[in-house]
Order: C-alpha cells, then sequence, then structure tokens
C-alpha cells in the first residue's frame, strides 16, 4: 500500500512536466494551425506592437501556452479568445472590438489628425492675416474711390 501511494505522489508530482511548453507543437497538427492562428491575433501586452506568436517576451510565452491548453482542453477558437481577453481585456486583442470601452483606440487617432490639421490651418490662416492691414469698410471704399477719380 506504501509503494502503490509513493508511487502515486510521483505521478502526480511528474504531472507539470506533462504540460504544455510555448515552442513545443501539439500532437494534432489542426489543433497546432488553431494555435497558432489564434496567437497571431493576440497582441503581446509587453512589446504591445507584436502578438504573442512573434513575441519572445516571457508573457508571450505563457499566453501561447495557455492558448495550446485551452484548444487542448476542448475550446473552440472563439471560447480560447474569449479566455484571454476576460483575462486582460480587450487591449490584449490586435484588432479591438468597435464598442464603448474601445472608442479612444479607434476614434483616437482620428480625432487627434483633426485637431492637428485644424491647428495647422488656424496657425496660417492667423500668419497670413496682417494686423496692420485692414480691410475698407464700404464707406472708405467710396471715398477711396472718389479720391483716385479726382487724382486723374
Amino acid at each position: 500500500m506504501k509503494r502503490l501511494c509513493l508511487a502515486f505522489l510521483l505521478i502526480l508530482s511528474a504531472a507539470p512536466a506533462f504540460a504544455f511548453t510555448a515552442d513545443d507543437p501539439m500532437d494534432d497538427p489542426a489543433q497546432e494551425a488553431r494555435a497558432r492562428e489564434l496567437a497571431r491575433e493576440l497582441r503581446c501586452v509587453v512589446c504591445q506592437n507584436q502578438s504573442i506568436f512573434d513575441s519572445n517576451a516571457d508573457l508571450a510565452r505563457d499566453l501561447r501556452v495557455l492558448v495550446r491548453e485551452r484548444i487542448a482542453a476542448g475550446d473552440t477558437d472563439a471560447e480560447a479568445k474569449q479566455y484571454i481577453v476576460d483575462r486582460y481585456g480587450d487591449f490584449v486583442l490586435l484588432k479591438p472590438p468597435f464598442k464603448v470601452s474601445t472608442y479612444a483606440l479607434w476614434l483616437g487617432p482620428v480625432v487627434i489628425f483633426l485637431l492637428g490639421a485644424a491647428a495647422v490651418y488656424f496657425y496660417h490662416r492667423r500668419r497670413r492675416t496682417d494686423p496692420e492691414v485692414a480691410t475698407l469698410s464700404a464707406e472708405e471704399r467710396r471715398r477711396l474711390d472718389k479720391l483716385l477719380l479726382d487724382d486723374s
């Protein structure tokens, strides 16, 4: 009985050795292809401009392992992706959805561009207008025309 318990404990202690590692492909090529495709859609939150597939950061490696584990557990691609999003938020997606919480991500660059364009427009408009040169009113225009006609 003691030997059976000892054998059982040894098997349990070796269980982490059976876990996935980030760079070991899965046994099923279809599942491996799914895991790689999902890894290309998820952002490395450390690197921020790379997918977890391309990143060498430790967190990206952990996320690749997590994706493989979720797929091996039978999750669909959407379920595996949602599992990651639930833990890290929409920021982890390279293509975040267009919703209230991500308006800043989608509209921020457009708003910044429009503000910059408006600033440039008003700067050049103000610069073109010489404050010392004023436009003539209708009365001043008539007086000027009369003076010019009198000189001729």
